[in-house]
């Protein structure tokens, strides 16, 4: 796999609030996902680098950028407003720098969580689905479907990657909550993965076929739009 250069940006949330961002464009580019990062890792974290190598292997670029919490090294996540004005600013900076590309907006778990957020209170601009990798549906061990009330306000396609063993997302309540915002939501099942997106040995698969499988995913959902 050819490895795409990021290139360091600054995205102005507002006039007190700066955040890192990091734009990969590979050649031929469909598609650019704005894509948020988890509540305890950053942009650069390991699987955030991973995930956009791999789907820049398949035509697809990306923008990582930090929420204000994790730009300013705190560990206590940002209230979601905060977080929704980060997940605006992104996106109208991807708009921006890729004028004629397909925009898609989400992020891995908390990242994700706070995009669809966003957009179910005040529509993204220019977005044209929203794709989860890891969707926290609940807390570990204690199952519910809170998380999701907000998606019934989301009215763009959305794309939901989640693991067999993900203890964030009991498939028993996140099938039927997905199936039951039609056919705006598809549902993508990456069997043997957890939360982080990690296989046992004794699987077979390793790591990286998970990755390049989330990106193939991705890619493909994302021509459909």
């Amino acid at each position: 796999m050819t490895s795409t250069a990021a290139e360091p940006l600054t995205i102005e949330v507002d006039a007190q609030t700066q955040v890192s961002g990091l734009l990969m464009l590979p050649p031929k580019a469909h598609a650019l996902y704005v894509l948020a990062h988890g509540a305890g890792a950053g942009m650069a974290h390991a699987f955030m680098a991973a995930i956009a190598d791999e789907l820049a292997a398949t035509g697809v670029g990306t923008l990582r950028y930090q929420f204000p919490y994790m730009e300013q090294g705190r560990k206590r996540t940002d209230p979601p407003p905060v977080c929704h004005a980060a997940v605006h600013a992104a996106v109208a900076e991807a708009a921006r720098r890729a004028p004629n590309l397909k925009l898609i907006a989400g992020g891995k778990s908390f990242g994700g969580r706070m995009t669809s957020q966003a957009q179910a209170l005040k529509p993204l601009p220019h977005v044209a689905g929203l794709a989860f990798i890891g969707f926290p549906l609940h807390l570990a061990k204690k199952p519910s479907t809170e998380r999701a009330k907000h998606l019934a306000d989301v009215n763009v396609p959305m794309l939901f990657l989640q693991g067999t063993r993900d203890e964030l997302a009991d498939l028993t309540l996140l099938k039927p909550m997905v199936a039951g915002l039609g056919t705006r939501a598809t549902l993508n099942i990456i069997d043997g993965a957890d939360h982080a997106f990690h296989v046992l040995a004794r699987s077979g698969r390793k790591d990286a076929d998970v990755l390049r499988e989330l990106a193939e995913n991705t890619s493909g959902w994302s021509a459909t739009l």
